[in-house]
């Protein structure tokens, strides 16, 4: 599935933009890790509760190995999903002007939020009915009556806050444009970032962070959005992918820069993360090493700052030069996974309580089970999400 033979074809036909299909495929990549990173938060790696998690929880090496997965994930995944959106806001607002642009916005966005949250959303917490009463307290058998009666309570935005928040940024563009007149940055195929400015931009990136989370540390809710703490880091990320767009960054950033960026990244993780941690490793009590890395004004939630900083630029370059080296041809298999990747990522979270509440019978360890759901759980939503986009009018808002 390489792409040189595409992109030597698209050399010879200048006036024909081809089709970047290793965005695609990064985009199936990063719905899969969603994925996988909420089947580990049902076998031990939550923070906060969950939908729905499978106790006991007894050990201590799953859990470790489990929740850096998911921080490890946290610290990069949810902003390259802003930066590809923001890639593709320019040309979509081009294309169609302010109104049909907001249209598509509140079509592609709006529905699948409201459908979330007052119908996936008291769905998914059904697993809280599901767990033992030891861990939430509900010692009532679910029915309809107590259904009804918490379903003020159960309504949300769960992961669709991510969704939200891209509609609020792609109005805050529409918003942009219209003040400056519909001025935009002119097209450039030969600019590239320079080391410097992305040095620069990470080391503003990781200050702003910082004094971010003095006032919303990591793992605190707000309005429903979980991890506000990474708001500097989203924003930003948009920006960049509407700057990226204008100045053709993806199509022409050295691979060079994405080794670099991967060796950058690697350090961070190396050096960075568990000096954030001040070397202390976590337990199934947790400790207070993670209170003074998530925020606070620490100093350890500056070097936890400065590495998912570091990490999320250096991991998105390597990345993208990866997927446009080897993952840029178009495939049937890869394109019918970029098909459902927005629906999957729309529709996970009830797949994964139920199919993991259909596991719960079977006796493995932690990483074994988080193993066998993972590998049942993937396949099955892109199942599912073809399914649903076969209903009629479904596949033009999914």
């Amino acid at each position: 599935m390489t792409g040189n033979k595409h992109l030597k074809s698209a050399e010879k036909s200048p006036g024909k933009v081809s089709r970047l299909f290793f965005i695609d495929y990064l985009r199936v990549f990063l719905a899969i890790l969603v994925v996988l990173h909420h089947v580990s938060l049902v076998y031990g790696a939550s923070l906060q509760g969950y939908y729905y998690v499978e106790p006991p929880f007894t050990s201590p090496n799953a859990f470790v190995q489990l929740l850096v997965f998911v921080l490890l994930n946290q610290g990069w995944f949810m902003g390259a999903f802003f930066l590809l959106a923001g890639y593709f806001t320019p040309g979509s607002y081009d294309r169609k002007g302010i109104g049909a642009f907001i249209k598509d916005k509140l079509v592609r966005l709006g529905i699948p939020l409201i459908g979330f949250y007052f119908m996936l959303s008291p769905i998914s917490f059904i697993g809280f009915w599901l767990m033992p009463a030891e861990l939430t307290g509900i010692t009532n058998p679910l029915t309809w009556a107590g259904f009804w009666g918490a379903y003020p309570d159960i309504i949300g935005l769960g992961p669709l806050w991510f969704v939200a928040m891209l509609l609020a940024f792609n109005f805050g563009y529409a918003a942009w444009r219209m003040l400056t007149k519909n001025q935009k940055l002119p097209q450039s195929k030969s600019s590239v970032p320079s080391y410097l400015g992305i040095g620069i931009f990470i080391l503003a990136l990781a200050g702003i962070s910082y004094l971010w989370r003095t006032v919303v540390p990591l793992g605190k809710s707000v309005w429903q959005f979980p991890t506000l703490a990474y708001l500097p880091q989203y924003l930003s990320f948009f920006v960049i992918g509407i700057i990226a767009s204008r100045k053709n960054w993806f199509r022409t950033i050295p691979g060079s820069m994405g080794l670099v960026g991967f060796v950058a990244a690697a350090l961070a993780g190396i050096i960075l993360f568990p000096l954030a941690f001040s070397g202390q490793m976590f337990s199934l009590e947790l400790s207070g090493a993670l209170d003074s890395a998530f925020g606070n004004g620490t100093w350890q939630s500056a070097a936890y700052a400065l590495w998912d900083s570091t990490f999320a630029v250096g991991i998105f370059l390597a990345l993208i030069t990866l997927f446009r080296r080897f993952f840029n041809g178009e495939n049937k298999f890869g394109r019918f996974l970029a098909q459902q990747s927005y629906a999957v990522y729309i529709i996970h979270i009830p797949l994964i309580v139920f199919l993991a509440y259909g596991l719960r019978g079977i006796e493995l360890v932690s990483l074994q089970k988080f193993g066998l759901a993972s590998a049942i759980i993937v396949p099955t939503c892109f199942a599912v999400a073809y399914i649903i986009r076969k209903i009629p009018g479904i596949s033009k808002v999914l």
